[in-house]
């Protein structure tokens, strides 16, 4: 497994990355299927860790997830939490802002949203499209979109030192396998549902969107909320890179079953 963490500082192109990559599989069946087999271990060992995490109580887990449309956050979130408890884990997804929420600081909506202690919480876009879809439209200026990339560090870092830890994900997608997969979205009735035509008018901005993306990277991945390209044309190794890092992540945190209450003799005690 390659290490797809961008470190604080650093200068990148999107182009450079390969949206293809499987690193060490082949891009066959045989490699397919031995992925799929590495991530449903993977999706085992992480309900054991959740259910730690949420019996525990004393720290929480945001995964953030970014991209172009059809990158695969909704396949994301169902094939690697697919075996989480629902009860421990919350996915929120982002969309325009209300009345309301614009009278506040464009975080306002977000902090309310962060995962409590003992959970995992997923955001399904987040307070990233405040720097990518309002700068690719011009509506802020660069100057503001500086001044929320250092909001944004700030928050995640609060977040950090609070107990949650914060991974956060860029599915990396080739404008190719987006057209593809629209197309299938146009051509499948199952699926037509999904298709929406802003899709198509967003896409017309792709190379802006591109530019906003290696920007906000660059500038928003710390040492403490690391951003991660993930290649994302294989739906299968996309899958298996991020349960990977989410599950490197919660045995980094030590997680061990609470102790039994006091007091109680569990080996005599009968229940009549």
């Amino acid at each position: 497994m390659k290490n797809y963490q961008i470190k604080p500082g650093t200068r990148l192109r999107l182009s450079h990355c390969d949206p293809s990559d499987a690193g060490s599989y082949e891009k066959n069946e045989q490699g397919k299927e031995k992925a799929k087999a590495a991530t449903a271990k993977l999706t085992g060992r992480l309900s054991e860790l959740q259910e730690r995490l949420y019996a525990n109580g004393d720290r929480a887990l945001l995964i953030v997830l970014q991209g172009m449309d059809t990158s695969g956050k909704d396949g994301t979130i169902r094939s690697v939490m697919s075996s989480v408890n629902p009860q421990g884990c919350k996915v929120v997804t982002f969309k325009t802002p209300s009345a309301e929420e614009l009278g506040h600081d464009f975080l306002w909506r977000v902090h309310q949203k962060a995962p409590a202690k003992g959970q995992i919480g997923i955001f399904n876009r987040s307070h990233y499209e405040d720097v990518l879809i309002t700068r690719v439209h011009g509506l802020i200026s660069d100057k503001v979109v500086k001044q929320r990339f250092g909001q944004i560090r700030e928050f995640e870092e609060l977040l950090s030192e609070s107990g949650t830890a914060v991974l956060k994900f860029f599915l990396h997608i080739s404008k190719g396998e987006q057209k593809k997969r629209l197309e299938e979205r146009i051509n499948n009735p199952e699926k037509r549902w999904k298709f929406c035509t802003g899709d198509l008018e967003e896409r017309k901005f792709w190379e802006n969107y591109q530019g906003a993306f290696e920007a906000m990277l660059a500038a928003t991945s710390t040492d403490s909320a690391p951003w991660h390209i993930v290649p994302a044309n294989h739906k299968w190794y996309r899958n298996l890179v991020i349960a990977d890092r989410v599950v490197k992540v919660l045995e980094g945190m030590k997680l061990k079953t609470p102790p039994a209450p006091v007091g109680i003799d569990f080996e005599t005690l009968k229940i009549e």
